[in-house]
């Protein structure tokens, strides 16, 4: 037994018709089961919202060290200036 089917558990949603069926053709094209294909699927948004996330805090820090850096330059230019 693998570790992810170890950790699988098992739930009960409802959904619209059509979206049962929708999900019924992609295992069937897929050779999958219904619930690996809701499963995929939602890991799909969930990596796309830890992406959205990086780069938002990768934005945030990249932005915050450029005002560090801007806030030093006087004071570095400043200690430069001392020391020649």
């Amino acid at each position: 037994m693998s570790v992810e089917s170890a950790l699988v558990r098992k739930i009960t949603i409802s959904l619209p018709n059509t979206l049962v069926e929708f999900a019924d053709r992609e295992a069937a094209r897929l050779s999958i089961s219904r619930s690996r294909v809701i499963a995929q699927a939602l890991s799909e948004i969930k990596a796309e919202e830890e992406e959205r996330l990086a780069a938002e805090g990768y934005r945030f820090y990249a932005q915050e060290a450029s005002e560090f850096a801007a806030a030093s330059a006087a004071a570095i230019a400043e200690a430069l200036d001392h020391d020649g």
